[in-house]
């Protein structure tokens, strides 16, 4: 059960509930795909007229609207929204609160939405990490739609930095995906929660539990779903997205000494489907190596192994962009920029630099904006602005206004959240490479009562039809942002 505390003041519609309805039908915003991609949105967007049985359609499924974000880092896995509207200041106390809700569980999945649905996971048990279940939530007063427990949720996953899952739901279409800390994949029915599909990443396809858990968030691709079990049996694995039958896994068996296998131990970053030129590829970064494979077959495109990846954790997600691929890692390992060039069905990856130690991230992620990566670095403790393709070891600016946090950007400006459980500091600021200016802070009116051992608030925040949402453990806020 969940316990809710509205605040709803009935003046506040969601994006998706504002679309401009006609007598003949609704105009919808719609990102335009790729019949490869029908789930990868491109920037440019346009207005298309839908008649009013297709649009009750469209907003009564799963169908993602430009507003939404129905995956790990939103529509384009970049943390970025396309969304725009929302206030670019803030009052003294923080904007409105919506709700607020405590989940029977804890976790740092971070919300997947679409529509009037919010899609999150967690563990019942703060202490050792079972009984990891799927929540369904309405976004308009955070009230309970659903909730499905995992399979194999009895044993657990716990460690020094907190128990529950860390992997964000994706929704796709009627389902919506969830990968557990043990490696059990499920495919949920997203009206109900009914299970559609399962398997687990470690008994059906002989991956190994990284470290601190699994923790990346699928990615659907077509009609397929793409993971990292990790392993001998092949580091990257794509499934019938309807059937859980596996298409590929990026090892074969009979040949051992093939060089288009990759078995590298999986990691904790999340991968990015990109076209090189005539190839699509699936970009991420293992346990050791930064790699791209073959959309097709799975097999190695191309694997770079000079940056130092034997650390705790190599948690961020690659940013992606035209033909370069940027990496980064936490611990002292620095990052990296690739030029991929693709040829006759190949691609090779040019190396720009690599070991640099201007951008250091753990987990809290790096947003992307024209030429400038944005975000926190452990490499003097400071949030910056970074041009990527320069390189060097300057930032165009620093700051050391916020401690170490996580990002996303909407509306041309950074929502910023704080790791330090103490305060659960958020703050509003500027997407832009003249400098870090505040445009509001306030800090999150509750923190979690959970014994949090080493972890801290670690779940990344998201804007989505107009709201902010926020993550502490067992507590979820929901925030008005909608500009008036």
């Amino acid at each position: 059960m969940i316990a809710v505390k509205s605040y709803i003041s009935g003046g506040y519609v969601p994006e998706t509930d504002r679309l401009s309805v006609h007598a003949q039908g609704v105009y919808f915003l719609n990102q335009p795909t790729t019949e490869a991609s029908p789930t990868i949105s491109l920037p440019r967007m346009h207005m298309r007229f839908i008649p009013t049985v297709a649009a009750v359609v469209l907003l009564t499924t799963g169908m993602a609207s430009g507003s939404d974000w129905p995956q790990w880092r939103g529509p384009n896995r970049d943390g970025v929204s396309t969304e725009t509207g929302l206030l670019k200041e803030w009052p003294k106390d923080g904007p409105k609160l919506v709700w607020k809700i405590k989940i029977d569980g804890v976790g740092y999945s971070s919300p997947a939405i679409v529509g009037t649905n919010l899609f999150v996971s967690a563990a019942k048990d703060d202490t050792g990490g079972k009984g990891e279940f799927v929540l369904c939530l309405n976004v308009k007063d955070g009230s309970e739609v659903w909730k499905t427990e995992v399979p194999d949720n009895d044993k657990g996953y716990l460690t020094a930095w907190g128990s529950g899952p860390r992997s964000t739901p994706t929704v796709d279409g009627d389902c919506v995906y969830s990968l557990s800390a043990r490696g059990e994949l499920v495919c949920l029915n997203i009206k109900d929660g009914s299970k559609v599909w399962g398997v687990s990443l470690t008994k059906d396809f002989g991956g190994g539990i990284p470290g601190w858990g699994y923790s990346e968030s699928v990615l659907i691709d077509g009609d397929k779903l793409i993971c990292t079990p990790g392993g001998g049996k092949g580091t990257m694995l794509a499934l019938d997205k309807k059937t859980g039958q596996k298409i590929w896994q990026s090892a074969d068996p009979a040949d051992k000494e093939s060089k288009d296998s990759v078995k590298d131990g999986a990691a904790y970053s999340s991968i990015i489907a990109a076209d090189i030129g005539s190839v699509r590829q699936y970009i991420t970064q293992t346990s050791s190596a930064a790699i791209g494979v073959k959309a097709s077959d799975g097999k190695l495109l191309w694997r770079v192994a000079e940056l130092k990846r034997g650390v705790p954790a190599v948690a961020p997600t690659p940013i992606v962009e035209g033909n370069h691929a940027f990496f980064a890692c936490g611990y002292g390992a620095g990052c990296e920029l690739f030029k991929l060039d693709s040829k006759d069905g190949t691609t090779k990856a040019t190396t720009e630099y690599t070991k640099n130690s201007a951008l250091q991230n753990i987990h809290a992620g790096f947003v992307r904006i024209g030429d400038y990566i944005y975000g926190f670095t452990d490499n003097g403790g400071k949030w910056v602005c970074y041009e990527y393709k320069k390189g060097g070891e300057d930032f165009v600016w620093e700051s050391k206004a916020l401690g170490r946090g996580s990002v996303m950007c909407a509306d041309g400006h950074f929502y910023c959240f704080a790791e330090d459980p103490k305060k659960g500091t958020v703050v509003l600021a500027e997407a832009n490479p003249k400098g870090w200016k505040e445009k509001g802070r306030f800090e999150l009116p509750e923190k979690s009562s959970i014994p949090r051992r080493s972890g801290m608030i670690w779940t990344h925040p998201v804007v989505a039809n107009g709201r902010l949402y926020l993550r502490d453990h067992e507590l979820l806020f929901c925030y008005d942002v909608a500009g008036k």
